[in-house]
């Protein structure tokens, strides 16, 4: 077999093969095997009548048609495999020669994952929230502890937001009292947003002994309601005195104000900083996506949707709960939620080629070892031997894609490492801060979505998840596998 390659425009290139007759007359030889499972001839059994008796039964179109169905798909795969063609969709093939006899030649048309550069990678920088608590955090914290033996005491004044009003609430529409909008003696703190959007504003600056008729439209309805207020008594909160004999008395562990308020401090900005943690990859990725000028080949964005739609399905199917029933509950229609999971899928492409971009400027390297320190990985997680996991990314031609995402998470790191961090007031913050000094614990979410890059790998009815750099990718190479399927005959 000879076989070259050329490019074309569009991100496409044309693969052309040259199978001698000689060779290919063993694909003629395997078809008539598979023939003879089908045909019955007196005195063979079922797929042993030899291929001279066959032939000359049947004669050899039939053979041959069958030989180029099956041994085209297999010569353009190892064609495209020889010269490292990174296919994304299905190519389109054209047999030149040899339908009938003599050498088979055919050209595949290909697209091919473009190459983008993203420059201004290295100077990328993203904001985050504050990760140390602020004085204003810690004073909202102290409240609420102080909040909880606050006493209410009776005012002569206006309603102002944080006041406990008592009032009869009367909510009707049409005239019909609307569930859950009656009652009497209700005991409410202005400010908490319960009824309706506006309804606390309608409140602020009435007195008790006050009546209020207004109409809004309820939280939870898309229709006005009409609501009558009687206001019959207007409290505020008085907080205890905070003073280190309150904290003695209520506070476990500490027994001075500095003390707890330090506590506080601590406990928001470590809740803080892991809400950064969890962000970070999602920020980074969004900023480096918006390097790439070039529009996703629709066939990789359609690629990467149909697997989300379906690991989202499974995802329902495994909590019993059908697609469906959660479109239903939603309030969404199948459009509306692929379309939803497109934007998604438009955004993982787009990192997808500017984490191979980076890889590529930075010459990043994935070594042997790399290759084998990942088949160790997944091995555990699987549950399956070294040499089982090997063998199932050399078989379906896997191992070049796991080159792939190696090289990527390679690049995430050094972009993680490297990115400029800032929170709102334009402060940096360290990178090692928000990474740890061993940040292996932070998954490395490649599309920026929840982490689920979905590039699994089907062999032989397993999947296997990816922990790249101790960093759980799971990773679909259905898409990039040069099997029988993507390289079938148009």
């Amino acid at each position: 077999m000879k076989s070259t390659v050329e490019p074309l425009e569009g991100n496409k290139v044309k693969v052309s093969v040259s199978v001698d007759e000689s060779e290919f007359d063993r694909d003629i030889d395997s078809a008539f095997r598979k023939i003879a499972q089908e045909v019955r001839l007196p005195g063979f059994r079922a797929g042993k009548a030899p291929r001279k008796v066959l032939e000359a039964r049947i004669g050899i179109a039939a053979a041959r048609e069958q030989a180029l169905r099956d041994g085209v798909p297999n010569y353009l795969a190892k064609a495209v495999r020889e010269h490292d063609v990174d296919l994304i969709a299905t190519p389109q093939v054209e047999i030149t020669g040899g339908e009938e006899a003599g050498d088979v030649v055919f050209a595949a048309t290909c697209e091919v994952r473009p190459e983008v550069t993203v420059p201004g990678y290295g100077g990328l920088r993203v904001e985050v929230p504050a990760v140390e608590a602020s004085e204003q955090d810690i004073d909202e914290a102290v409240n609420v502890e102080l909040g909880r033996q606050a006493t209410l005491v009776e005012v002569d004044r206006a309603i102002a937001f944080g006041d406990q009003v008592t009032m009869d609430l009367n909510g009707t529409r049409d005239s019909e009292p609307i569930p859950g909008l009656n009652t009497d003696d209700w005991l409410y703190e202005v400010g908490k947003g319960w009824v309706a959007g506006g309804f606390d504003d309608q409140l602020v600056g009435s007195s008790a002994g006050e009546q209020l008729e207004f109409s809004l439209v309820p939280n939870g309805n898309q229709e006005l309601a009409d609501f009558e207020v009687t206001i019959s008594r207007v409290q505020e909160k008085l907080l205890p005195e905070l003073t280190d004999t309150w904290v003695d008395e209520n506070i476990a562990e500490y027994d001075t104000v500095v003390g707890w308020r330090s506590s506080i401090a601590d406990r928001l900005s470590e809740t803080k900083l892991n809400s950064v943690r969890s962000q970070i990859i999602e920020r980074v990725t969004t900023e480096l996506s918006l390097l790439v000028d070039l529009e996703p080949p629709e066939a990789m964005v359609q690629g990467d949707l149909q697997q989300r739609v379906q690991n989202t399905v499974q995802q329902f199917q495994a909590q019993g709960i059908s697609i469906d029933q959660w479109l239903s509950i939603t309030g969404q229609d199948t459009n509306s939620f692929i379309e939803g999971l497109r934007v998604q899928s438009h955004k993982a492409v787009k990192v997808d080629l500017a984490l191979r971009a980076v890889a590529a400027a930075e010459n990043f390297d994935v070594t042997d070892d790399d290759i084998e320190n990942e088949y160790e990985r997944i091995a555990v997680q699987v549950r399956q031997k070294v040499a089982q996991v090997r063998k199932a990314y050399e078989k379906n031609d896997a191992v070049s894609e796991l080159v792939a995402q190696l090289r990527k998470s390679k690049a995430l790191d050094f972009l993680l490492h490297n990115v400029e961090i800032v929170d709102p007031a334009g402060t940096k913050i360290d990178n090692d801060v928000i990474l740890g000094n061993d940040h292996s614990d932070h998954d490395h979410d490649h599309d920026g979505h929840d982490h689920a890059h979905s590039h699994d790998h089907s062999h032989g009815g397993h999947t296997h998840s990816h922990d790249h750099d101790d960093h759980d990718h799971s990773h679909d190479d259905d898409d990039h596998q040069h099997d029988d399927n993507e390289t079938e005959k148009s």
